[in-house]
């Protein structure tokens, strides 16, 4: 399966046409799973396959998925159009609209990351023990600056994908998810804030 492997930078409009359940879940099936008609999409989602062309439509409008082109008559065929997406906070705090869609969005993302934690744990005790002692959730510290957290950024994603198709054509290689969450130890500690304890 042929992956993109470019990002989109989402602006306002584009993260409120995300922020839907069955959008979100739309662009995640085409993005693990690949190509696939609405009527496809429908069936693997549970929902009709009316509800999902229309939801399709939107996400190209915004340059999240395409027409593959490959499609049949009236049997459109879908693929994600970039193989992520990311958005700037600060672009977005006066914007209400986006801001409510971006915090929907967070903890649509924390559930599902959460969930997919969760069917690891009760698969986990199949799989050898080469698999076990790598996969899983780990942890680490840092103290860094807001420059030092963007070099950091981008040193990890170097490395991601150094690492996107290593394994391929290798039969024991797994398609495997990596997620990056950085954030402050104690969110509510802002340096030079009123009241925090880094302030003067």
């Amino acid at each position: 399966m042929s992956t993109p492997q470019d990002s989109l930078h989402l602006d306002a409009r584009a993260l409120k046409v995300l922020a839907h359940p069955l959008r979100s879940r739309l662009l995640g099936q085409l993005r693990v799973n690949g190509p696939a008609t609405a009527t496809e999409l429908a069936a693997a989602l549970g929902t009709n396959s009316g509800a999902t062309s229309y939801h399709l439509r939107e996400l190209e409008g915004v340059g999240l998925v395409k027409d593959t082109g490959e499609g049949q008559g009236r049997r459109r065929e879908w693929a994600a159009a970039t193989s992520s997406h990311s958005w700037n906070d600060s672009e977005l705090r006066d914007t209400p609209d986006a801001r409510a869609a971006l915090n929907w969005l967070g903890q649509h993302y924390a559930h599902q990351f959460a969930e997919q934690m969760q069917r690891w744990n009760e698969a986990k005790d199949a799989w050898g023990d080469e698999w076990v002692d790598v996969f899983g959730l780990s942890d680490s510290f840092v103290t860094v600056t807001p420059e030092q957290a963007r070099e950091l950024h981008a040193e990890l994603d170097a490395v991601l994908a150094r690492y996107r198709e290593a394994g391929a054509g290798d039969p024991r290689a797994v398609r495997s998810q990596v997620h990056v969450h950085l954030a402050p130890l104690d969110p509510f500690a802002v340096p030079g804030a009123p009241g925090s304890q880094d302030a003067p």
